[in-house]
């Protein structure tokens, strides 16, 4: 896996932790869960090496159990899926 994804990985996991709109953010742990699930998806779909598409398809899924959004966010009816993706559209993604 080259190393810019692995650093598009490591940010979007650390944003989790420093976004305005989550209480809690997702641990170093989280980031190893995304790796894994990244590859995953990649084998899937018959490749050998993970694109920045499949971290973003996978982001969500991964992460949306590992965060707990803030009371405001909960109360205005945001998801942890809308929240991961606004994050993601933050990052410039790596090619």
């Amino acid at each position: 896996m080259k190393e810019e994804l692995l650093k598009y990985m490591a940010e979007i996991v650390h944003r989790t932790r420093n976004h305005k709109e989550i209480f809690l953010g997702a641990s170093p742990r989280a980031s190893i869960s995304l790796l894994k699930a990244s590859k995953a998806r990649a084998a899937m779909q018959g490749r050998d090496f993970v694109t920045p598409e499949d971290v973003q398809e996978i982001t969500a899924a991964v992460l949306r159990h590992r965060i707990i959004l803030t009371p405001e966010r909960e109360m205005e009816g945001g998801t942890p899926d809308q929240v991961v993706q606004v994050i993601i559209d933050q990052i410039e993604v790596p090619r």
